[in-house]
């Protein structure tokens, strides 16, 4: 399943939605599209068994933050076998479970602020394009045009930075995890004071990297 409450109502998105399931799917679904439905439709729950039960990609538009009960089984993704079938239940009924099944909300909301109990159903993803954002795009998209060695070179960049700082983060939940577990004074613990010495000589290291990437990453934007 693919679930995505996404915080935008830009129509590019449904554009984005529509070439995601299609690249997701089988070659004999590609042609099926995407089916649109809204909370208000007469034959919501229809439409919604109808892509569980055929394996197309479903969205729903313009939830608020609350969301509609009925879809619990498919947000909790409680299937169950019966007769040797994956089905689940919808309601009142219990429909054949496909799959090839993608579901996606959308919301009109500029900034909706979901529960908890939402957030941990859903991948949330937000599209709302800042001024910034936008110029970074652009930028993108004409330097990928103009320079796809500069493109390439940064987008290894940001990569590289990622995994630097990833690995800067281990270093720190390590170095924490050993002051938590050491036992008397830290100061008499002459491996874990070897462990934090080496640990800043690897830290400062990553950091320097970090920013000669970075401002690599500038120069690069400003060619």
């Amino acid at each position: 399943l693919c679930y995505a409450c996404i915080a935008s109502g830009l129509r590019f998105v449904i554009i984005w939605l529509l070439s995601l399931s299609l690249s997701l799917s089988l070659p004999q679904e590609k042609e099926r599209g995407l089916d649109v439905v809204k909370l208000t439709d007469r034959d919501f729950l229809r439409s919604l068994e109808n892509a569980v039960r055929f394996g197309r990609a479903c969205l729903l538009e313009n939830v608020g933050e609350e969301l509609d009960p009925a879809l619990e089984p498919i947000l909790l993704r409680q299937t169950f076998k019966q007769a040797g079938s994956i089905v689940i239940k919808l309601g009142d009924n219990v429909i054949p479970y496909h799959d090839d099944f993608h579901f996606y909300i959308t919301t009109k909301l500029p900034n909706p602020h979901y529960t908890p109990e939402v957030s941990t159903k859903v991948t949330l993803v937000n599209f709302t394009l800042s001024p910034s954002g936008l110029e970074d795009q652009l930028l993108a998209l004409v330097v990928a045009e103009e320079r796809p060695d500069l493109e390439e070179a940064k987008n290894q960049l940001i990569v590289s930075n990622a995994k630097m700082k990833q690995e800067l983060k281990e270093i720190e939940d390590k170095i924490l995890e050993r002051l938590s577990n050491t036992e008397g004074s830290p100061v008499d613990d002459v491996d874990l004071i070897d462990t934090l010495e080496k640990s800043k000589v690897k830290s400062e290291e990553i950091k320097a990297k970090v920013m000669t990437a970075e401002q690599t990453e500038k120069d690069i934007d400003e060619t």
